[in-house]
């Protein structure tokens, strides 16, 4: 027998929590409402179940439905998961794979397709991925993240912005009232000392020395890198070209919108070396794909491996994508060529709206003359001296 009787769940008025033992609690509320829950504990993490309201479910009923509850958590079953999948309320898991799915379309970077899913996969559903969308809470997710807050600090980030969405999707669709205590969690987890790392860059100075060592043998890593270095493109962009978005008559290479980081199309000015290597490209053309760079999987581009590979091949530690940041501190300290200029030769986003309107109007012969002496000091056509291009 437990320590209430039908008599004494009747009388009690006074907020609080009156036990009756074995974890089943009467709750009264302020407002005079009874409600029962049991209090579980399993592997180390105690919850609080409800069982229902105390006007609808009587002592003995309620008893008996904590008894099965903790039945349930000694065989591995979470009850909450079972009601709220009966209720049509998805597993945190199985909401994942929604998000996912819905929102993939609209991602341009496959890596980051892939990675959105893997992350949460790995590092949230095996503490979330069994509990109702609508149970989790930011204790849960709290502890999932510590996990490895300090050891992968920006994958923890990343995870939490991730579990956030899923959260703030589940409050979209009716699973739940309200979205994650961000701000509470984030008070909850030691503060992370790790630094920024930039992509490693060449020095400047180097390249004009090692432009022409990549010519010395021609593979198509190397001659996709040249293409990166020459054009200050991503590499990304530049493993996916595609013949159609050359114009070598016309001197220029259109990036569609839906390979720009941006979300807009892009316009490249070629240089007379940018044209003369794609020209080389011409002997490497095949029938059964339109890339011009392709990979050695039929009808598959030059993986970002390749690129990494070539570097390393030719001993420097750094990456294929550095090299826009080798492109930008050439233009900020060995040149006088406008900052906006840059940004635009980059395709970066220019907030301000009367920059943005006049670069669409006049930036791109400007950006011509820049692309020209930037592949002439690729060149070795200063000797590695400061330039000084007075525009």
């Amino acid at each position: 027998m437990g320590n209430l009787t039908a008599t004494a769940v009747a009388k009690a008025k006074a907020p609080g929590r009156y036990g009756d033992g074995e974890g089943l609690a009467l709750i009264v509320g302020k407002s005079g409402s009874k409600s029962w829950i049991v209090r579980v504990q399993k592997d180390g993490r105690r919850r609080d179940i409800g069982l229902g309201s105390a006007s609808k479910v009587p002592l003995k009923l309620a008893r008996e439905r904590a008894a099965e509850v903790r039945q349930k958590i000694e065989l591995g079953i979470d009850p909450v998961a079972e009601r709220a999948k009966a209720a049509g309320i998805p597993t945190f898991s199985v909401a994942v794979k929604r998000v996912h799915a819905e929102n993939a379309p609209s991602w341009k970077n496959p890596k980051h397709k892939a990675q959105w899913l893997n992350t949460l996969e790995t590092y949230a559903v095996p503490s979330l991925g069994n509990r109702s969308v609508a149970d989790i809470d930011a204790a849960a997710v709290r502890d999932c993240l510590a996990a490895i807050w300090l050891e992968k600090p920006e994958t923890a980030r990343r995870l939490r912005q991730r579990i956030a969405t899923v959260i703030d999707w589940a409050v979209a669709k009716g699973y739940r009232a309200s979205g994650l205590a961000m701000p509470v969690i984030d008070k909850a987890l030691p503060k992370q000392r790790a630094k920024v790392k930039h992509h490693a860059a060449l020095p400047h100075a180097d390249i004009p020395l090692f432009v022409p060592k990549i010519r010395e043998t021609e593979s198509m890593g190397r001659l996709a890198l040249e293409a990166v270095i020459l054009t200050a493109a991503r590499s990304g962009e530049v493993r996916l070209m595609t013949w159609g978005e050359l114009d070598l008559e016309a001197a220029t290479w259109t990036v569609p919108a839906e390979r720009m980081k941006a979300g807009r199309e892009h316009v490249v000015p070629l240089s007379p070396q940018a044209l003369a290597l794609f020209e080389r490209m011409k002997a490497h053309r095949r029938e059964y794909t339109d890339l011009v760079f392709p990979g050695q999987k039929r009808g598959k581009p030059l993986s970002d491996m390749t690129l990494t590979k070539a570097l390393r091949d030719m001993g420097v530690s750094v990456t294929a994508h550095g090299f826009r940041s080798t492109f930008r501190d050439w233009v900020a300290e060995q040149t006088n060529w406008p900052s906006d200029l840059a940004e635009a030769a980059l395709a970066h986003v220019v907030t301000d709206k009367t920059v943005a309107a006049y670069q669409r109007g006049t930036m791109l012969e400007k950006r011509r003359e820049l692309m020209a002496a930037w592949a002439s000091y690729c060149d070795g056509a200063s000797g590695g001296n400061v330039v000084r291009l007075a525009k």
